[in-house]
């Protein structure tokens, strides 16, 4: 058996006298795409906050590709470079157009030369239907314009997980499709995803394996039909009713 893309394991992290994290177990194989659930401040985003080594965990281990990148002694900047991240605002940089702000990271920080890197870019902004807008600047996009190009920004030095925190909830609700249509399709070309969404129709439809967080623990995982058809857990259940009942699933 492969070791998997991502493995977290006993994973806490405090706030002051506040457990947000409380022992996380979690794995990301290759090719999955691994959904994360759960109410606001279950922890979903600090979570991937510490995946991605923007917060120091209290305790526990995350190994990405077998390599223990929660060792104070590892260099953070260079794991980053190996996921792509995109989160609930689009912080592309509104002084470059949007072909900039997509080859920016991998001619600066990866060091591919300018030529390469445009091209790069060019062709991912066609997939994803905005070649067009290659050279409008941030504030002439529509809000689901913006979160794609996030989305294709994240892609451009092809990172080996990538991280979706929330990424619709900033998007007026005819928006909303358009991103979640981008996410289905790289899921669908063997993208490896961890990503956190209050889309619980969607996540049903994406995801290979659902994870339910309450209160920083990680209360219940499994493929979307068995945990949103027999949840197991009597506060899954008690969540998945209130989404019922609210028409979001």
């Amino acid at each position: 058996m492969s070791e998997p893309v991502l493995r977290v394991s006993g994973l806490v992290k405090r706030y002051g006298p506040d457990t947000v994290l409380d022992g996380i177990d979690l794995e990301v194989a290759e090719h999955e795409v691994v959904v994360l659930i759960g109410a606001s401040g279950s922890g979903k985003s600090t979570l991937l906050r510490c995946v991605n080594l923007q917060e120091e965990i209290d305790d526990g281990q995350i190994l990405l590709e077998g390599e223990d990148v929660s060792d104070p002694r590892v260099d953070a900047d260079l794991v980053r470079r190996r996921m792509g991240v995109v989160f609930q605002a689009f912080n592309l940089f509104p002084h470059l157009c949007v072909l900039d702000n997509v080859a920016l990271a991998p001619r600066v920080v990866h060091g591919r030369p300018r030529e390469e890197a445009e091209r790069t870019a060019l062709a991912l902004l066609d997939r994803v239907g905005l070649a067009d807008r290659a050279s409008a600047y941030p504030d002439r996009l529509s809000g689901g314009q913006q979160q794609r190009v996030a989305i294709v920004r994240a892609l451009a030095y092809d990172p080996r997980l990538l991280l979706l925190d929330e990424i619709t909830s900033a998007l007026d609700p005819e928006l909303v499709g358009e991103v979640l249509t981008l996410v289905r399709e790289l899921a669908g070309q063997g993208r490896t995803i961890l990503m956190a969404t209050h889309e619980m129709g969607f996540a049903r439809r994406i995801a290979d394996r659902v994870c339910f967080l309450d209160a920083g623990r990680l209360l219940e995982s499994g493929p979307p039909e068995q945990l949103f058809t027999e949840p197991a857990h009597a506060r899954t259940q008690q969540f998945l009713a209130r989404i019922v009942a609210a028409g979001r699933l």
